[in-house]
């Protein structure tokens, strides 16, 4: 079994106008596609996380034609959702490559990333399936195989590369409030609870931090 990392790009001529939005806006900084239903054969469900210009996202989308419905959470705030169902056929970026992926042996893993004219993803399966898979995806998305690894791996699941200790630092850190906006406690406060001294649980955070934004940034194709 293997984890594969894939990037996309779909060709802007081709891409519904929403989608556009997502790749190539100076507004958006990214775009998520949290997760998709297609339980009904014509019509699919995807929910979109936007971190930048969701307004002009709806707008777009509502004009589509193949755009059933769309509604919006959080318009206000830093990251809006997107839910939004659209018929396949309609809209054949969509359905085509939905209709491609939607295969015994391969499992597309969430979410998508939506960056720099460049969408990022990552499947678990089998690299020949996959390759047939990419074989029969329409003309108007360009598919790249970036990395072929083993999986579960570090890289896939990066709490693996943490310590002990490190992954009880930072739960701890997370339970109490430290990654909140403001802080509500310090490295001091974190010591006392783990029981050791504040510059041990300095390090077993920092540490643990770095591995873990080394593999998120990889995750989401920063590091490409």
């Amino acid at each position: 079994m293997k984890h594969i990392r894939v990037t996309a790009h779909p060709d802007p001529e081709h891409a519904p106008p929403f989608l556009e939005h997502l790749l190539v806006s100076p507004n958006v900084v990214e775009g998520r596609a949290i997760d998709w239903n297609r339980g009904d054969s014509e019509i699919s469900t995807h929910l979109y996380a936007i971190d930048g210009d969701a307004e002009t996202f709806e707008s777009s989308a509502s004009e589509t034609s193949g755009v059933e419905s769309i509604s919006v959470s959080a318009m206000n705030e830093p990251v809006s959702y997107v839910l939004l169902e659209l018929r396949d056929a309609s809209v054949p970026i969509f359905g085509r490559a939905a209709d491609a992926i939607d295969r015994a042996g391969l499992v597309v893993r969430r979410p998508l990333v939506y960056r720099d004219e460049t969408i990022y993803g990552h499947i678990v399966g089998d690299p020949e399936t996959l390759q047939d898979t990419l074989d029969t995806l329409p003309g108007s998305v360009e598919i790249e195989i970036q990395a072929i690894t083993d999986f579960p791996s570090a890289r896939v699941n990066p709490a693996t590369e943490l310590s002990e200790r490190q992954q009880e630092a930072i739960q701890t850190a997370l339970d109490m409030g430290y990654y909140d906006t403001p802080r509500a406690v310090t490295h001091t406060d974190i010591a006392a609870e783990l029981g050791c001294a504040s510059n041990t649980a300095s390090e077993h955070l920092q540490k643990g931090e770095t591995k873990l934004v080394r593999a998120g940034m990889d995750v989401f194709g920063a590091n490409r």
